[in-house]
C-alpha cells in the first residue's frame, strides 16, 4: 500500500467499487468546482500555512497521546489514547471543519450548511463559521436535539441556526436528507460541509485528508513514547471520520492491526443497531456507494445507537474498500459495553469520553485483557460533556 493516499480515491472518487458521485447534474457541477478548488488550493503555500497556524494557535494541536496507566493495570494490557477530546470544541470534528471553512472562504461562499447527530460536527462547523465570518445552518433530528441539548445550546451561542428535523426516525439519516435539500436550493452561495467521510466525491477524500493530521501526530507520538509502533489501533465507526483520520497514519504499516468498532446497539435485530460494515450490503445513499443496511428494495433500514453520532445506515466508502481488502477489521460493541467503558474510563482515569468513543474504549479493554503483552492505541474522538445529562437521566451514576 505504498503511496496509499495518493492512489485513493481514483479520479472519479472511487475507493475500489465504493464512493463515486450519484447526484443531480446541477449539483454535480458545483461538486466539480469544489473538487477542482480543493486539488489546487490544498497544495498552495498560503492555504497550508494558514491551516497549520489555525491548528496550532486556535485548535491547540497537536493533541497528546496518553498512556492509561490505571486502566492498563486493571486490564493487563497497554492502552493508549489519542486525546482528540482535547482538541478545541471537544472532538476531532474541528479538524475538517476548519479545513472546510477555509475552503469555503477561498471559494467565496457566504454560508455553510451541515447535518449533525451527536452535535459535535454542528458545534465544530458553527465554530469555524464564526472564525471565518460565514453564516451557518445546522440540521439536526429532533431525537438528537433532545439527547444532546448542551451541544444545541453551544451551536446557538456560536451564531448558528439549528433546524429541527421531524420526519422519519428524526435522527442522523434524516438530518442528512434535510441538509442536502437545503443545499440544493442555493449551491452557488452555500457549501455543504459534510460531517464525515461520506457523501459524493470529493467529501470522503477531503474529510479524510483534513483528519490525516490525527494519524500523523499519533504515529510520531507513539514512537517517541515507546520506541515502537502500537500492535493495534482502534476507533469507533459510524460514518468513519475519526477512524480514517487515525488509520491513515498507520495504513502502510502492515504490522499494525487496524480495528473499527461499530455500534451493535440493543441487539442485532433490524432497527436495534447501526453496524453497516458488519451486516450491510453494497448500495447507494446520499450520493455515494457503500455498505448499507437496506431492505430488498434498496431502501435504508431504520438504525439505532446509544451514541447519536453513530446511528447512520451506511459508512464511508474508504472503510468499505479497506474491509474488502482485509486491511481493517470491523467488529461491534453493544450499548451495555459502551456504557461500561464510559463509566470505567471516567472513574479509573479521570477522563469522561463521548459515547461514540466509548465503543472503541470498550474494544480496547477487551483486547487488553486478551493480549496482556501487547499495546493498543485508541482514538478518543471526543469528550463526554454532551452525553452526561442523557446518561445520568437514563442510567444513573454507577
Amino acid at each position: 500500500m505504498a503511496d496509499y493516499m495518493k492512489l485513493n480515491p481514483d479520479e472519479k472518487g472511487y475507493f475500489g467499487e465504493y464512493g463515486g458521485s450519484f447526484i443531480p447534474p446541477q449539483l454535480q457541477a458545483e461538486m466539480d468546482k469544489i473538487t477542482d478548488a480543493y486539488y489546487s488550493i490544498s497544495k498552495s503555500h498560503d492555504f497550508i500555512s494558514e491551516l497549520r497556524s489555525i491548528r496550532k494557535h486556535f485548535q491547540g494541536r497537536p493533541t497528546p497521546t496518553y498512556f492509561c496507566r490505571n486502566l492498563s493495570n486493571r486490564t493487563g494490557g497497554r492502552i493508549y489514547l489519542k486525546r482528540e477530546d482535547l482538541n478545541h470544541t471537544g472532538a476531532h470534528k474541528l479538524n475538517h471543519c476548519m479545513g472546510e471553512g477555509l475552503l469555503a472562504k477561498y471559494l467565496g461562499k457566504k454560508k455553510v450548511i451541515a447535518e449533525t447527530g451527536a452535535g459535535q460536527h454542528g458545534v465544530a462547523l458553527a465554530t469555524a463559521a464564526a472564525y471565518f465570518g460565514l453564516e451557518c445552518e445546522i440540521h439536526m433530528g429532533e431525537v438528537d436535539i433532545a439527547k444532546e441539548h448542551p451541544n444545541v445550546v453551544r451551536m446557538k451561542l456560536l451564531g448558528a441556526t439549528v433546524v429541527p428535523v421531524s420526519h422519519g426516525l428524526k435522527t442522523l439519516k434524516e438530518a442528512v436528507d434535510s441538509a442536502f435539500e437545503a443545499y440544493l436550493k442555493d449551491p452557488v452561495n452555500a457549501i455543504y460541509c459534510i460531517g464525515s467521510v461520506v457523501g459524493p466525491h470529493p467529501f470522503p477524500m477531503l474529510v479524510r485528508d483534513f483528519q490525516h493530521v490525527v494519524g500523523v501526530e499519533a504515529r510520531e507520538q507513539f514512537i517517541e513514547m515507546t520506541g515502537e509502533l502500537p500492535d493495534s489501533v482502534t476507533a469507533c465507526v459510524g460514518g468513519g471520520s475519526n477512524a480514517m483520520g487515525i488509520f491513515s497514519g498507520f495504513i502502510e504499516d502492515q504490522e499494525v492491526r487496524l480495528v473499527g468498532v461499530e455500534p451493535s446497539g440493543r441487539s442485532l435485530k433490524i432497527g436495534d443497531h447501526a453496524a453497516s460494515l458488519s451486516y450491510g450490503k453494497p448500495g447507494v445513499l446520499h450520493g455515494f456507494r457503500s455498505y448499507l443496511l437496506q431492505d430488498d428494495k434498496g431502501e435504508p433500514l431504520p438504525v439505532y445507537s446509544i451514541a447519536s453520532g453513530l446511528d447512520y445506515p451506511g459508512s464511508g466508502p474508504e472503510h468499505c474498500m479497506l474491509k474488502d481488502k482485509g486491511r481493517v477489521e470491523y467488529t461491534v460493541a453493544s450499548d451495555d459495553e459502551c456504557l461500561d467503558a464510559f463509566y470505567t474510563l471516567s472513574k479509573v482515569e479521570g477522563i469522561i469520553p463521548a459515547l461514540e468513543s466509548s465503543h472503541a474504549v470498550a474494544y480496547a479493554m477487551k483486547y487488553a485483557k486478551e493480549n496482556p503483552r501487547k499495546s493498543i492505541l485508541v482514538n478518543l474522538s471526543g469528550r463526554g460533556d454532551k452525553d452526561i445529562d442523557f446518561v445520568v437521566d437514563n442510567y444513573g451514576i454507577r
